[in-house]
């Protein structure tokens, strides 16, 4: 099964009197790589947090945001009595002193000073944390949800290409027995061509026939198509494993692409080249989607 790394995941959670928006976002990227965006509150969770994104994502560059906000009309806010009556004391005298009246007294006055009305402190217990853990869960298997779809389009584009890959490696079988043929009656004609030039004494047709042969022997890509078939067939079996496997076939990709460069570099045939560079093209677009492949 082949799943992307790209994915994406939003849910909502409730606790107390508080509504949680958590988002998560998964690019790719070669290791695990998370960025987090927590209200103050979920800051001793942090470690936790990463521990359990890590363990259901994998990899990926992941961005974790979660937000707060109140559901009740309750405010959760105190007033600093002590810090207000010093402050209204404070502009009493000023007003005294400065001989100024304030028709609507002072108190709006003193309840827009710094650090008269507080927000009450926010703690997060034990139960309200399993609450937000689960929807936390439910918010990266969203994300999994959409990995493994855009994992399916992905795999299907693989497929087709390593598919295509081993069609240009069947076409190749017409081309190489001309290819040997055709060599080997060069190589003759050549040959007789040039015995004049031996200055009166013959050459040796038995050596020249080792020769031709271990030159002909060296050109020949029958273990290579051989290997590069069973590569491309362990390929199509890795992306059926019950796990994404991408670091796995991208090392198997290597493996195709020797195989290949060897091919291209033996060919010595026009029709052979081409379908070379054919297959080198499927394999090139291959590597850029196992980029994004977990």
């Amino acid at each position: 099964m082949i799943k992307s790394m790209t994915g994406y995941g939003k849910a909502v959670a409730e606790f107390g009197n508080r509504r949680l928006s958590i988002e998560v976002k998964s690019l790719n990227s070669k290791q695990f790589d998370m960025a987090l965006k927590l209200p103050l509150m979920f800051r001793e969770k942090e470690a936790e947090l990463r521990a359990l994104v890590g363990l259901k994502l994998e990899r990926g560059k992941i961005d974790l945001f979660i937000s707060t906000e109140a559901v009740s009309e309750t405010p959760g806010l105190s007033i600093n009595h002590e810090l207000a009556k010093k402050y209204y004391d404070e502009l009493k005298a000023l007003q005294h002193e400065l001989k100024e009246d304030c028709p609507e007294g002072l108190l709006p006055l003193v309840l827009k000073m710094p650090d008269v009305i507080q927000s009450a402190k926010e703690e997060l217990n034990e139960s309200d944390w399993l609450l937000v853990r689960a929807g936390i869960e439910h918010t990266l298997a969203l994300v999994d949800e959409f990995r493994i779809g855009e994992g399916k389009i992905l795999g299907e584009d693989v497929s087709k290409r390593i598919n295509l890959i081993l069609q240009y490696l069947f076409d190749i079988e017409p081309f190489e027995l001309r290819r040997i043929n055709d060599l080997r009656d060069k190589m003759i004609r050549d040959f007789v061509n040039y015995k004049s030039d031996f200055n009166g004494s013959a050459p040796d047709q038995n050596r020249f026939e080792q020769e031709m042969i271990y030159y002909l022997e060296r050109l020949d890509i029958t273990e290579e198509k051989i290997r590069l078939k069973k590569h491309c067939e362990y390929f199509l079996d890795t992306m059926d494993e019950g796990t994404s496997q991408g670091k796995k076939l991208g090392f198997i990709t290597q493996e195709i692409g020797r195989e290949i460069n060897t091919l291209g570099s033996k060919a010595n045939q026009a029709d052979i080249q081409k379908l070379v560079v054919q297959m080198k093209d499927e394999l090139e677009k291959i590597k850029e989607q196992l980029m994004n492949i977990l």
